[in-house]
Order: C-alpha cells, then sequence, then structure tokens
C-alpha cells in the first residue's frame, strides 16, 4: 500500500554528513586522548545519539560532556552551513514525497544541527515537522523517536509510515515503533542493514514514486 506519511532520519540520509560527524568526532577524541578510528565508528557508534557516543567512548559521567557535546554542534554547524550535504536529488525527493504526503524528520541530531541544513537546502516548507534529540528520553534503536512522530501524524497507523535510515540503530528503531523501512546503503554494508524491508543505493525522485506507484 501506498505510504500515508514519509519519515527521514537525518545524518548519513537526508543529509550526507557521515563523514563529516566522523572527522568531529576523531578529532575531539583525539583532543581528549582518546583516538577513535573510521571502523570504531562505523562499527560502534553511527545511528547513536551523541550522548551514548560520548559516555561510551569516554565512560559515563565524564565531567566535559556538556562541553564537548556543544562544541561537537558547534564544530557541525560550522561545516554543514551552507545546506550542500543534501543533494539536488535528494532536495528534488523529499518535495516529491512532501506533495503527496506529509513529512518528517526523526533523527538523533539535535535540533538545532537539523534546522538550520533544512532551511538551507530550501526545505523548511516541505518538512511538516521535526523530531530530535532534544524531544526523546531514549535515543536509537529505542522506538521512542518514530512512536513521538507517528503522534503527530493524525490519524495514521504505523504501518502506513515509511522510514528512510541508513544505520542498524536506525532501521531497529523504526521497526520497533511497526514502521517500514527503507535502508541506505551508503553508511553500512547490507549485511548490517538486513531488517529493512527493501535496501536502496540512493534517495531520489525515482524512489519516492516507487512507493506510490508500485513500480
Amino acid at each position: 500500500m501506498p505510504p500515508r506519511a514519509i519519515l527521514f532520519d537525518f545524518n548519513g540520509t537526508l543529509s550526507d554528513d557521515e563523514p563529516i560527524l566522523y572527522a568531529i568526532y576523531a578529532e575531539l577524541f583525539a583532543e581528549q586522548g582518546r583516538p577513535m578510528s573510521k571502523r570504531d565508528y562505523l562499527e560502534q557508534f553511527a545511528g547513536l545519539s551523541e550522548r551514548e557516543i560520548f559516555a561510551t567512548w569516554l565512560g559515563r559521567g565524564h565531567p566535559g560532556t556538556d562541553r564537548l557535546v556543544a562544541d561537537r554542534v558547534a564544530r557541525y554547524r560550522a561545516r554543514v552551513a551552507g545546506g550542500t550535504t543534501v543533494s539536488k536529488s535528494v532536495r528534488s525527493a523529499v518535495r516529491d514525497a512532501a506533495a503527496r504526503v506529509p513529512v518528517g524528520i526523526v533523527s538523533g541530531a539535535a535540533r538545532e544541527e537539523i534546522e538550520p541544513v533544512v532551511r538551507a537546502a530550501g526545505l523548511a516548507d516541505a518538512i511538516s515537522f521535526v523530531v530530535s534529540a532534544d524531544d526523546v528520553v531514549a535515543g536509537k534503536p529505542d522506538p521512542e523517536g518514530y512512536e513521538r512522530a507517528l503522534a503527530l501524524i493524525d490519524g495514521t497507523r504505523a504501518e502506513d509510515v515509511v522510514a528512510f535510515e541508513d544505520t542498524e540503530a536506525g532501521v531497529a528503531s523504526a521497526k520497533a515503533a511497526g514502521m517500514r523501512v527503507i535502508a541506505l546503503t551508503t553508511t553500512l554494508g547490507p549485511e548490517r542493514l538486513a531488517r529493512a524491508d527493501v535496501l536502496i543505493g540512493a534517495i531520489d525522485p525515482a524512489s519516492i514514486r516507487r512507493l506510490f506507484t508500485g513500480g
């Protein structure tokens, strides 16, 4: 059945920024004397909330966590300010989706990271709502974010919603909320995304059109 709403993860899905995120975490952790490799990041942390990443890598209760989170956000915003991490193809896909059904973002990123990129990419009017790390207690793979998103779409059942994700934690979160999931294979390999209903190599207008035409 065609979806009645479409939800996009942000980092690595709507915004092609996983390499940027890794680079920032690598810088911060090196400065803390705990270097992180790209393999560490992809195998253990891609898709998790930043507080979970800091807690796991530096230890829970690390006294500098709040400062490091603020620093990480500031570095990220400086590098993505122009909205160029959202490709023209993705912009077209989001607009095509928004012309048919409500479109939202469900992300472990902070709202202050997401909204400037969405505005710079010219998509503010296409996004009905954002559920960010600021809106939940438990991050992905917990389903809380997707459950909150569902509550914002009046009269829509979970099985009528399609979520686009790029990580194992994100897929698990949306599936636990009862949604259909399309996984983008640009961050992790297909074997890590096996719980998704469909795997794709890119988000583009054709991938949105197939959801509604079955073609």
